[in-house]
């Protein structure tokens, strides 16, 4: 069977991926101070974190239309699938199942499906991948919308953020607790609930005492990790995720790691610094 895997953009496409034809990203925008980035092969992620640090004020993003899905599922393709950013963090799950209404209109024939992934960055790469993997191993459509929900069941996130400043203009954290959290150089470990949303495990104060915070939660929390493919996105920061890497792979054997450099909407979650790990 013919297979088409559309990825919002918040979920990084390894060069494999690009080069198969079978996945694609649909891209979310971002607006800086009114400057607006679309987030696809033209970011420029060194000129997107200069703006970030020089504005006032919040990046905004805008998730795709449901118009931007219904042309990517209307490929010829025989299995049709999107994976989005987790739907408690952004509204592309729900463009998403309206492109997929919009399009099953036109052509009631067309096997389509949406995932939440209730994760976001590699987290939906790995979706994505594992999608691919059960296509090429010959599963039915329906065998592969169960296996890859299980999976998305068994999937956790991690992130350390270098610095709280995206927060704070967010207005996720207080400029009060930004400037001591900042002051004691305090750095939290966040990890995603089964819901989809992000949950503080702890904090610490240093990068690299967090780091180590991380490690240490993923190896306790991993179950079968000789069957599971470790991921690491990085905002410029390669060799930080060089580290966490081999520091996990010292301690636990797995089938595979990869590591990829955040896109756009990656890059205004994690901010210049920040490391995401999913396995």
């Amino acid at each position: 069977m013919d297979y088409l895997v559309a990825v919002d953009s918040c979920g990084e496409l390894t060069e494999e991926m690009k080069k198969s034809g079978h996945f694609v990203n649909v891209p979310l925008t971002i607006d800086v101070q009114g400057y607006t980035i679309i987030d696809d092969e033209t970011f420029d992620q060194k000129d997107f974190l200069r703006r970030v640090a020089a504005s006032p004020e919040p990046p905004r993003s805008a998730c795709p239309s449901p118009e931007a899905y219904r042309r990517v599922f209307e490929t010829d393709a025989d299995h049709l699938f999107a994976v989005t950013l987790s739907a408690e963090l952004s509204g592309s799950c729900s463009s998403a199942q309206l492109g997929k209404a919009l399009c099953l209109e036109e052509h009631p024939e067309k096997k389509i499906h949406v995932f939440n992934s209730r994760s976001a960055s590699i987290g939906e790469t790995l979706i994505a991948m594992k999608i691919g993997e059960l296509e090429e191993r010959g599963y039915s459509f329906e065998e592969i919308i169960d296996r890859v929900e299980a999976y998305i069941d068994s999937q956790v996130t991690w992130f350390v953020l270098e610095s709280l400043e995206a927060l704070r203009k967010n207005g996720r954290l207080s400029n009060l607790k930004a400037a001591v959290a900042t002051v004691l150089n305090i750095k939290p470990v966040m990890q995603s609930t089964p819901s989809g949303n992000i949950q503080q495990l702890c904090q610490v104060r240093g990068i690299n005492r967090a780091l180590s915070r991380m490690v240490d939660s993923i190896i306790e929390t991993v179950r079968d990790p000789h069957e599971k493919i470790l991921a690491i996105s990085h905002c410029n920061c390669r060799e930080r995720g060089e580290q966490i890497r081999d520091a996990i792979i010292r301690r636990i054997r797995v089938k595979d790691s990869f590591l990829i450099d955040t896109q756009g909407i990656s890059s205004l979650y994690a901010s210049d610094g920040g490391i995401i790990v999913v396995i």
